[in-house]
């Protein structure tokens, strides 16, 4: 015990210094260390991860219940009690060291904007109008293309190879962004996942990506880059939403692009609602009738499963991502509209 302790305490002043982050675990170990998780597992056809995660389920139930017994029972004393603590601490502290180790130490890096020299962050309502329009634009102009492919996008080797595709396609023009033997599969808990408010998640303990394939077709290809991105190391959720953007943008694949667009739309439109709700008004009147039954078909899924635990679980997680580098919460995601604004005006395209 008095080893993780130390551990953790080398880990939290290690993550006080993104640049050495960067430079000797997220572009330096753990390249191979998640290289290493995918070559042992990503030939397996099913989440391990998974039933990992189920089997730890059971364990904490199973001795939740045998801890009530104990104290109904009365024969759960003070050498008990401290027993449980010191096994309880002794878990958590393991727990955390495998975690940073294994992944959690990205959440520290200084990260992909920094790689792509996405300096200025900044940007005003004129900024944010501009580059929302223009992402509404190609979500008209895409959608008819996209339809042409969907029901492909059930078949989940489609779904799961063209996600590779497209980071293969990045690669090219971002060599930093590699993508290596590929591990993403479908969730075992996909149909629970509905309740539980997630469409994707990374297992940094098996290095397997999980996509919910249960979710609307056409959101199904950015939620998988998405969860590429984190597998590669962006572990802020921001991050990972703009490795998914530049992936998807560099696929080829007009249901893949829409995709993206689609998820960047209603990322930029939540700020757009704010500064300019006139504007916002505009853009949403423009769009195709098309356009407008996806987005109707998404918040009516998500009508659908909205539930107090799904509220629950997801205040839950917007703590999760504060205590990682995250203060926004679950707001973070909407964070990509800073880099995806900054790349606009680095490159003038969308």
């Amino acid at each position: 015990m008095i080893f993780l302790i130390v551990l953790s305490i080398a880990i939290r002043i290690f993550a006080a210094y993104p640049a050495a982050v960067e430079k000797y675990y997220s572009t330096g170990a753990y390249p191979y260390i998640s290289s290493l998780q995918r070559i042992l597992l990503g030939w397996i056809p099913f989440s391990v991860g998974d039933l990992f995660y189920g089997a730890a389920g059971v364990y904490l139930l199973f001795s939740l219940v045998k801890l009530i017994r104990q104290i109904v029972n009365k024969r759960a004393d003070k050498k008990y009690f401290k027993t449980v603590a010191l096994n309880f601490i002794t878990a958590a502290l393991g727990v955390y060291v495998v975690f940073n180790l294994f992944w959690g130490l990205n959440y520290n890096r200084r990260g992909i904007d920094y790689q792509l020299n996405l300096d200025e962050l900044n940007y005003n309502s004129e900024d944010l109008t501009r580059v929302t329009r223009l992402v509404a634009e190609k979500m008209n102009g895409l959608q008819p293309a996209s339809k042409l492919t969907r029901q492909q996008l059930q078949k989940k080797k489609y779904l799961f190879s063209h996600a590779v595709g497209a980071y293969k396609n990045l690669s090219q023009h971002y060599p930093v962004i590699n993508y290596k033997y590929p591990s993403v599969k479908p969730s075992i808990f996909s149909y629970l996942g509905n309740y539980l408010g997630f469409t994707g998640y990374y297992n940094p303990f098996s290095g397997e990506a999980q996509v919910n394939t249960t979710i609307p077709l056409f959101a199904r290809p950015f939620t998988t880059c998405h969860e590429i991105g984190h597998q590669l190391g962006y572990a802020k959720e921001s991050e990972a939403n703009f490795a998914g953007y530049l992936s998807a943008t560099a696929s080829g694949d007009s249901a893949f692009m829409y995709a993206v667009y689609f998820e960047m739309f209603a990322y930029a439109g939540r700020y757009l609602y704010y500064t300019d709700s006139v504007a916002l008004k505009e853009i949403n009147g423009n769009f195709s009738p098309a356009v407008k039954n996806d987005i109707k078909e998404l918040r009516e899924f998500y009508r659908r499963y909205d539930t107090p635990l799904e509220t629950a679980i997801d205040r839950l997680y917007s703590q999760y991502l504060k205590a990682n580098q995250q203060p926004s919460g679950k707001m973070s995601y909407n964070e990509v509209v800073a880099m995806l604004i900054a790349y606009y005006k680095k490159n003038g395209k969308i």
